[in-house]
């Protein structure tokens, strides 16, 4: 398969269609009716991914990476709600968010090499693992917006995330996995589904403390 590592741009050949069905995909996992497998194709002899203009369940760059600028933006807004804004406390929060998406990473990376499957290109774990920032600009608004909505928007967040998560491991990378034991592949996706509710709670609470 080939390795999307040393091309980036392969991550950001998106559009408006794209961007708005893929939005649906990761924010309403369980309404998602079609396949989530990739669509392969011959390219020099050699097996490759369609990129996401063509291929829905292709990762990209472009959500993750605005979805993670958005979520500083609406944090500072919050911060600044309470009188707490600063550059200083921004800064912090950009530091936060990514030690946030690099556990995110490892978890996946660690979860694939647990299987004996080191083969997923490491940029396709990180737009996966990035994924999760456009749930949590939701709840951050909608904390904004009206405070208790927060408690709703947030669990709901860790579970879309988790549902996404789990259908695109167990369709997408363990496919590549060279051993498959069922009871130990069942218990990894459970762990990463439940794996998201400590670390988008952390990361869903704006502040300029580690913990809460």
């Amino acid at each position: 398969i080939t390795r999307y590592f040393s091309d980036p741009q392969y991550y950001f050949q998106v559009n408006d269609q794209y961007v708005r069905n893929k939005l649906k995909i990761v924010l309403l996992p369980f309404l998602h009716r079609g396949h989530w497998a990739r669509i392969s194709e011959p390219v020099g002899g050699r097996l490759s991914y369609k990129p996401p203009l063509y291929d829905i369940n292709a990762p990209d760059l472009y959500i993750p990476l605005m979805a993670f600028g958005t979520y500083l933006v609406l944090a500072g807004f919050s911060l600044g709600l309470y009188g707490k804004f600063s550059p200083e406390a921004l800064n912090w929060l950009f530091v936060k968010g990514m030690v946030g998406w690099f556990f995110q990473v490892m978890l996946l990376k660690m979860t694939l090499f647990s299987l004996g499957s080191g083969e997923a290109p490491l940029l396709d774990i990180v737009a996966y693992a990035g994924y999760a920032f456009t749930g949590l600009c939701l709840a951050v608004l909608g904390k904004i917006i009206w405070g208790y909505s927060y408690y709703v928007l947030i669990p709901w967040t860790c579970l879309c995330t988790g549902v996404f998560l789990v259908k695109t491991m167990k369709r997408v990378l363990f496919a590549e996995a060279r051993s498959y034991d069922s009871s130990r592949h069942h218990y990894l996706l459970i762990f990463v589904a439940l794996a998201q509710f400590p670390l988008l709670i952390w990361l869903g609470n704006i502040s300029v403390n580690w913990l809460f």
